[in-house]
């Protein structure tokens, strides 16, 4: 494959250049040439969101997934039916802005209840299914690294992620695969061959130590541990051949300039993914 061919899979998560405004990236992806941007929703609603839309699709750009859905949990029913609107409210927004795909960060646990919280998180997507189907959206359980499930996630593996999505049609719910969040796991092959037709997204950056950051601490790929090109070819041969989204989340990274940042996301993707 040429490198111009397989930059075209290349996907900028906008989280990336974290301080550009929607406005900005779109602008940014289209002179770069990089042909697809995942969204995130706060960005989105920062714009507005047929402005988005509108932006997007004067951009020329494809839109692999947004982010997010999820949060499920909560210690009372009418906090979890609120959490359920706005996940309604997600589904129509991926909808508008042209994407198949809402990727579910599936939320935390109230009052230390880890156990109830999954339960909750399975309640959630039971009851959010059959809205995305209509609008022909499909939900990406998104496992996060363990060190995340008490503030973003109680699904911290493949494993616990596929049980779910099993429980569904393969065109309704699947998974996520993020090498930051699945690169530790002994059973990681097993599952990425598992989630087979089940694969709705998958992301790259890189684990480097120390880490300056629990949460921005991802690194650009190439500048640590993960096997991420090992990875990307046990995911395709489980059938997942999409946009292959760059989510890099480092203060660091977000203080360069934007431009900057895409030239090194291009080269990285070419030599590391």
């Amino acid at each position: 494959m040429t490198q111009a061919a397989w930059l075209n899979r290349l996907s900028l998560n906008q989280i990336t250049t974290g301080k550009w405004s929607l406005e900005e990236v779109a602008r940014g992806c289209a002179e770069a040439e990089i042909g697809h941007i995942a969204l995130w929703r706060h960005k989105v609603e920062e714009t507005g969101l047929q402005a988005s839309r509108n932006l997007i699709r004067n951009a020329g750009l494809h839109v692999s997934s947004l982010c997010r859905g999820g949060m499920f949990p909560a210690s009372t029913a009418t906090e979890r039916e609120r959490r359920l609107d706005d996940n309604r409210r997600a589904v129509e927004q991926a909808a508008e802005l042209g994407t198949d795909t809402l990727v579910l960060v599936c939320g935390p646990g109230p009052d230390r209840d880890i156990a109830t919280a999954r339960r909750h998180v399975e309640e959630g997507i039971v009851k959010l299914v059959p809205f995305a189907r209509s609008y022909g959206i499909k939900l990406g359980i998104e496992p996060l690294h363990p060190m995340y499930a008490a503030d973003r996630s109680v699904i911290s593996t493949l494993n616990q992620a596929n049980t779910i999505a099993e429980q569904f049609r393969p065109d309704e719910v699947g998974v996520i695969v993020d090498v930051f969040h699945v690169w530790w796991d002994p059973e990681l092959y097993q599952q990425i061959d598992r989630a087979s037709g089940r694969i709705f997204g998958f992301h790259v950056s890189d684990w480097a130590v120390p880490m300056p950051d629990m949460f921005k601490g991802r690194r650009m790929m190439g500048e640590g541990v993960i096997e991420i090109n090992r990875i990307r070819h046990a995911v395709e041969a489980a059938g997942y051949h999409g946009p292959i989204e760059v989510e890099i989340i480092n203060q660091a990274i977000w203080d360069r300039p934007g431009e900057e940042v895409l030239e090194e996301t291009k080269a990285s993707f070419v030599k590391h993914v």
